[in-house]
């Protein structure tokens, strides 16, 4: 899956773009035209998924795919 998103850099560039830009606008939009209600809350809490998607699609290709994860010793 890694390799998928190295080859495909225009699309990741593109989703990257998108979710980052959509995250923006539902955080500031919640915090705005919605302030201290809950559906504003969740709003926000939506365009902070989306921001975290964005960084997390921007990390992808830059994990070491033969490197599993650290487990915690007991």
């Amino acid at each position: 899956m890694i390799k998928f998103w190295k080859e495909h850099t225009t699309l990741r560039v593109v989703l990257i773009a998108v979710a980052f830009f959509v995250g923006l606008f539902l955080v500031f939009f919640g915090w705005k035209n919605m302030p201290g209600t809950i559906p504003g809350l969740a709003v926000m809490f939506v365009g902070l998924a989306f921001l975290l998607f964005a960084l997390w699609l921007y990390n992808k290709p830059f994990q070491d795919p033969k490197t599993p994860p650290a487990k915690k010793k007991k």
